[in-house]
């Protein structure tokens, strides 16, 4: 169970870095401050955003088909659970150093994925609504460091695994 450099505990961090992919880039021409929502394009949403926290207006057509995938995820799997140990393996294939880090039960921890991640989905079309879901998810890591390698780490499992999953219904969307 040796940490690597720059590890640490990270019970949360897997819906905290989904939702920071899902709340785009940072400084994508948002209105700093401003507190209204910022339309950005699908582009930006492959940077982390660790600068600032907007609001971000999504383009209906990806929040559509983000919560199509996501639907289409879960009938596939055999049940909520079994999604969620989907996502689980998923991360900890690809880093399995981060399994070390988590000292809560599998099975609650996949319900947390679950969870938090259908949270960032049902949210998705209201960018208040998808702020108040991070900025939730960004409360219960703050005693964690979450980091953007850790935050790419988890978005690219995720994304990987529906790659997978999914097939040809996975869309660069």
């Amino acid at each position: 169970a040796e940490m690597l450099e720059g590890e640490e505990d990270t019970n949360y961090i897997e819906e905290e870095e989904e939702l920071e992919e899902e709340e785009g880039a940072g400084d994508a021409g948002e209105a700093a401050g401003s507190g209204e929502a910022v339309a950005i394009s699908v582009s930006a949403l492959k940077e982390v955003a660790d600068k600032s926290f907007d609001e971000v207006r999504l383009p209906p057509d990806i929040v559509a088909e983000a919560q199509e995938v996501w639907n289409v995820f879960l009938n596939s799997a055999s049940s909520r659970e079994a999604a969620g140990e989907s996502i689980y393996a998923a991360l900890f294939d690809s880093a399995p150093s981060l399994q070390s880090l988590f000292k809560t039960p599998r099975s609650v921890m996949a319900m947390r994925f679950m969870n938090g991640l259908s949270g960032i989905i049902a949210a998705m079309h209201n960018p208040a609504q998808l702020k108040v879901q991070v900025e939730t998810l960004g409360f219960q890591h703050l005693d964690l460091e979450v980091t953007v390698p850790r935050v790419v780490i988890f978005r690219d499992a995720i994304v990987d695994l529906f790659d997978m999953e999914m097939g040809s219904r996975f869309t660069p969307k």
